[in-house]
């Protein structure tokens, strides 16, 4: 078995505790996170709507609508769209694809 150095061991450690360190706030985070949810929906606020807006939230404006466009797509072609967007058009859809 191969033994490390005492300064190679020394470095380990400290990456261990500090990753140690960096998963109790990131559990302490997830903690003050989930209050704020429930902060929400107790005034009455859709948690699963803000959720999904977070989401949207991260992505650009363009990310945002080649991902409607495509959505919009699928759902026509299964029937769930009554008729194609107007503002969606099968040259939009292969855009987005690429």
């Amino acid at each position: 078995m191969t033994t490390l150095q005492a300064s190679t061991q020394a470095q380990l450690r400290q990456f261990i505790e500090q990753i140690e360190r960096l998963e109790e706030e990131k559990k302490a985070i997830a903690s003050d996170i989930k209050d704020k949810f429930a902060e929400a929906k107790a005034i009455g606020f859709d948690v699963k709507a803000m959720r999904k807006i977070l989401q949207l939230r991260k992505k650009s404006a363009v990310e945002r609508q080649e991902e409607e466009g495509i959505l919009e797509v699928y759902l026509h072609a299964l029937g769930m769209l009554n008729e194609m967007p107007l503002e969606t058009s099968v040259d939009q859809f292969i855009e987005a694809a690429e």
